[in-house]
């Protein structure tokens, strides 16, 4: 979950791996630091606790130089945030190490170095890398053959940068079960966890593969693969620019996805239809043969990814006719799942590298499920690269760590993927044909949800004194419900629960007082009379009642009701369509209550590791 980058060039790299730390922040900000070798041969190292503001003050007072160097943004698992965990890690004042992933024995690797004479200043599992990395550079070991021995070493997951002023012109890479990216310039190279760290240097990219390692000098690329043989891996131009990761006008990266979304949506939708039919061809050259054996769907996601699928599950039943269990992945790897052949298995990821739902994958694929289907974000991910068919939802860089415009245009993938599910499980042309009206007319109902923002920031400031908040949903908005409520609790920090409104009176109803805000959606549906039903209890017991409805529906008005009206939207669309005013209502709240939107504390935005 952490963030690293690295350099080795022809000028001073400092400034170029400080913005690229920025850009990676949110990945991780408990603390940052950077090392460089200078042009005296010096390894030198600057670090601090906090964001990288923080680091960019402390290298005011003591700046750094180099031609190579190394730096990392940090995510806390083993140790807490603090100057000494931070990254890079230094032993002897020889070889630094960035690292992102966890080394499972780290341990065992702690005790021996302590019996070799290592000392340790950090209470981090990365530690032992760098230690493990100047033992076999002492017993003789080139600084890449050092690395490829001691990765062997490890256990768990790891994206490594690596530098020594044994051999200051260059910097070697490894990866297994975490990204990682090289940069390809003009008499230099980079490496990064993410694309978007090094869009203002290069837009060329080679992905490594796991067990990758690469060595980098100023002028010259190898990679090796886990064998220890020369591979080539392909060179792929990025369409990303630098631009796309700013802010703009905009206060918040979150702010700005949200607003984003209408062209998100229909990003992830052209090309995929044509006339009144979706193209199955959009999942992959293999999709027809492989849709046509699938009898159930498998869909593995955690978070948010987790609520589309739920939402997805109510499609594929209610419109495709066809089963669909949904599995929170970090549960599913563990339980022993019982196999149903001929299953699609869905992995839904924006950024392809949840190290769970990887691992999940990993299992379905091991229990013989079936054939697996990726939806994700991110081109070239490890989720993209192990699956069988593809679909991308194309929403561009996702800096906010609340996902926002991610979430929407999975839901649109889940929705061309009913289609063509549907075709072969009974379902008519005349539905396929609404189901296309109704995707083509998203970004236009997204937009018109969007023109709500001013209504929901005033709405927002009666919340700004809460602690606890309820959400309510039925049937396919009780997913809506849950991540409204879990984009409320990221960034705000109130603690906010859903529940399907028809379970109130199996004990949430408890709860319910003037102090407990009850948020429900509520479009005007075949459940809408019993959801009034629902919230006239909420009401009669004193809550105060906060309403997304239809503007077709009535409420009714009074002291303790507050109703935001939604423009009128077809049955199937509308989970996407009112999840935007919970996502502006989360975040004013937030604004509001002064949290940090972007980066909400003890989160990050990958989370790459288990």
């Amino acid at each position: 979950m952490c963030g690293i980058i690295g350099a080795v060039a022809e000028r001073d790299v400092i400034q170029i791996l400080i913005e690229g730390l920025k850009r990676l922040e949110y990945r991780g900000y408990d603390s940052s630091g950077v090392a460089a070798i200078d042009g005296d041969g010096c390894l030198n190292r600057v670090r601090a606790e906090g964001k990288v503001a923080q680091l960019e003050s402390e290298l005011a007072r003591s700046p750094l130089s180099g031609r190579s160097g190394i730096a990392h943004t940090r995510w806390a698992t083993h140790g807490k945030p603090s100057e000494r965990n931070a990254h890079p890690h230094v032993c002897r004042k020889m070889v630094a190490v960035v690292h992102n992933g966890i080394i499972e024995n780290h341990e065992a690797l702690r005790s021996e170095q302590k019996q070799r004479g290592f000392e340790f200043t950090s209470e981090t599992d990365t530690e032992v890398v760098v230690h493990q990395i100047h033992g076999h550079m002492s017993a003789g070991k080139s600084l890449l053959a050092a690395v490829q021995q001691s990765v062997v070493e490890f256990e768990g997951a790891y994206a490594l940068g690596v530098i020594s002023n044994e051999d200051p012109s260059r910097l070697i890479a490894a990866r297994r079960g975490s990204p990682l990216v090289i940069g390809v310039g003009i008499g230099e190279y980079f490496i990064a966890s993410d694309v978007a760290a090094l869009l203002p240097v290069t837009q060329r990219f080679i992905f490594l593969e796991d067990g990758d390692t690469a060595e980098l000098t100023r002028d010259s690329l190898t990679i090796y693969n886990e064998a220890g043989e020369v591979v080539e891996r392909p060179l792929r131009v990025s369409e990303l620019n630098a631009e796309a990761v700013e802010r703009g006008e905009f206060r918040h990266y979150m702010l700005k996805e949200i607003f984003e979304q209408p062209q998100a949506i229909a990003d992830t939708l052209e090309g995929r239809i044509s006339g009144q039919k979706v193209l199955e061809e959009a999942f992959g050259p293999r999709a027809s043969e492989i849709f046509d054996a699938v009898q159930g769907v498998h869909i593995i996601a955690c978070g948010t990814s987790y609520h589309a699928g739920l939402i997805a599950r109510h499609w594929l039943e209610t419109i495709a006719g066809i089963p669909c269990s949904v599995e929170v992945a970090s549960e599913f790897r563990y339980r022993r799942p019982v196999v149903r052949r001929n299953s699609l298995v869905v992995t839904i990821s924006q950024s392809g590298e949840t190290a769970d739902t990887l691992a999940g994958l990993q299992e379905a694929k091991r229990r013989g499920f079936g054939y697996a289907l990726a939806i994700c974000n991110v081109p070239e991910s490890s989720l993209v690269r192990e699956s069988d068919l593809v679909m991308m939802t194309r929403a561009g860089p996702e800096i906010g760590v609340a996902s926002t415009k991610a979430f929407t245009t999975q839901l649109v993938a889940l929705l061309l993927l009913v289609a063509v599910l549907g075709r072969r499980h009974g379902m008519s042309e005349q539905t396929e044909i609404s189901l296309v009206e109704q995707l083509l007319s998203l970004p236009h109902a997204v937009e018109k949800a969007l023109a709500l923002d001013r209504e929901i920031n005033e709405l927002a400031e009666l919340f700004a004194d809460k602690h606890h908040a309820l959400f309510l949903g039925r049937g396919v908005q009780y997913p809506v419900a849950m991540e409204g409520a879990l984009k409320l609790k990221e960034i705000s920090y109130i603690h906010a629960e859903a529940y399907p409104a028809g379970e109130l009176k199996h004990g949430p109803l408890a709860l319910v007082d003037a102090d407990m805000p009850v948020i429900a959606v509520a479009p005007n549906d075949e459940l809408l009379d019993k959801l009034k039903s629902n919230l006239q209890e909420v009401s009669a017991r004193g809550g105060e009642l906060y309403v997304f409805a239809d503007e077709a529906v009535d409420m009714g008005d009074g002291q303790n009701i507050r109703v935001v009206r939604v423009a009128p939207t077809d049955n199937t669309i509308a989970p996407i369509v009112y999840t935007i005013p919970l996502q502006l209502l989360s975040y004013h709240v937030a604004v509001l209550k002064g949290t940090d939107v972007d980066q909400p504390r003890n989160l990050a935005k990958s989370v790459t590791v288990e």
